[in-house]
């Protein structure tokens, strides 16, 4: 008869006993070690079998130097984008056999490198996703992150990946599409001032800009959620600008929510735009234009980079440069001056 140790549960001591091998060998047939003779690794199998024994996951962890976990950082949870990407990455790695650790940060970018180390000690490796932390602090932490996969940021530090949006070329996209119905007077309805991604749209604007002298380009103070749209109503509208060009589908939404309460027709009366296109953004009413992002892909794409990292293989492509893709859909349309021209 087999005796359970204190615990109740059966133990490595009762599989031990039970094959007449030593603790050692059960704990290497365990672990997937092959050094240990076929016909005797076989034997503890069959005990462990019979004992309905189930090895503890935290000693297993100790034991290989490996959690079979990963971590994610992210600024917003609540934000559609990073869910997708976190769809992306968790399906992709749960076919591997790993699990997924999510730390949300809150948009507060004092807490990111705390919360980036602990997860990292628990995990096997991490994914930054957009950090609103400073150039510095990133290239401070980054080393000491290892394996570390980067999404829409970039480090000096050796063998981190990045997968970046090109977010520049895309606002430049939708600003060319808004002065092509003929809008002249355009407003950005800007991002988290820590934002990466949004240094480039700003960065893309002035690229914009500098090729069309005869624009203007009204900057905007915004955010990157659904309030922060529907509370710059005001502003949008003493900006005196037809087209509008929010930080997100997020904020277009919530603009385009605010301007329907105040009896204004999108696109009648004024043209909004989005970006990341969303799985809600074809469905608002009208249907939201907006600049495709591949969000699931860059998840997915993350766990291909950071599972090369951790078994130490060579990737083909270590990072990625996406390009958004232009979707033309309802919220857009001539500007009124445009419009009068075509029907006068």
């Amino acid at each position: 008869m087999v005796r359970k140790s204190a615990s109740g549960r059966i133990g490595i001591a009762d599989v031990a006993a039970k094959a007449g091998v030593s603790h050692a060998t059960v704990s290497r047939v365990m672990n997937g070690n092959f050094t240990v003779d076929p016909d005797i690794a076989a034997r503890v199998r069959a005990a462990a079998a019979e004992l309905k024994y189930q090895p503890n996951p935290v000693g297993r962890s100790l034991a290989l130097g490996k959690t079979d976990t990963i971590g994610i950082v992210v600024p917003d949870l609540a934000n559609p984008t990073f869910q997708a990407i976190l769809r992306g990455l968790s399906r992709a790695a749960a076919q591997d056999g790993y699990r997924v650790l999510i730390a949300d940060s809150f948009e507060v970018s004092s807490e990111e490198a705390i919360l980036a180390g602990e997860a990292r000690r628990r995990c096997d490796g991490l994914v930054l996703c957009a950090p609103r932390m400073t150039d510095a602090e990133l290239e401070e932490i980054a080393p000491s992150l290892h394996p570390l996969v980067l999404i829409n940021r970039t480090t000096a530090t050796a063998g981190v990946p990045s997968l970046v949006v090109d977010y520049g070329q895309g606002v430049q996209d939708i600003a060319e599409h808004l002065v092509e119905l003929g809008h002249t007077r355009l407003a950005f309805l800007a991002g988290p001032p820590r934002s990466a991604s949004n240094g480039l749209r700003l960065q893309g604007l002035e690229s914009f800009k500098a090729a069309h002298p005869d624009v203007e380009v009204i900057m905007l103070e915004g955010g990157s959620d659904f309030d922060t749209g529907h509370g710059a109503v005001d502003a949008v509208l003493d900006s005196g600008a037809t087209g509008i060009l929010a930080f997100n589908d997020l904020v277009a939404m919530g603009l385009m929510s605010g301007l329907h309460e105040r009896g204004l027709d999108v696109p009648n009366d004024i043209s909004v735009t989005g970006f990341d296109d969303i799985p809600f953004a074809k469905y608002t009413t009208p249907a939201l234009t907006t600049a495709a992002v591949p969000i699931t892909e860059l998840g997915e794409q993350a766990w291909q980079q950071l599972r090369a990292l951790i078994r130490k293989e060579q990737s083909d492509t270590p990072g990625s440069r996406y390009q958004p893709r232009l979707e033309v859909r309802a919220s857009t349309g001539p500007a009124k001056a445009a419009r009068s021209a075509v029907h006068g």
